[in-house]
């Protein structure tokens, strides 16, 4: 992705807190919790919070792009 929403906040190491992870994948913070919650969202890391750095992210967000809503029902 190369264009970063000026309201997401990324910390210096790649980390982003729910909220603005959510911001930055476009997503609500309750999508993404579900998401996380069933196991089909971007890995993240549990210190106390949760976090996701944003190299997951970008990742998350490729592997799951379709070309078409039909294909997009196919993504698991």
């Amino acid at each position: 992705m190369s264009e970063v929403t000026p309201d997401v906040v990324i910390l210096p190491d790649g980390r982003m807190d729910a909220k603005n992870a959510a911001a930055y994948c476009g997503l609500s913070v309750k999508t993404l919790a579900m998401k996380r919650s069933s196991g089909t969202g971007p890995k993240f890391i549990k210190i106390g919070r949760v976090f996701y750095r944003r190299e997951h992210l970008d990742e998350w967000m490729e592997k799951h792009g379709a070309a078409s809503t039909a294909q997009a029902r196919q993504i698991p």
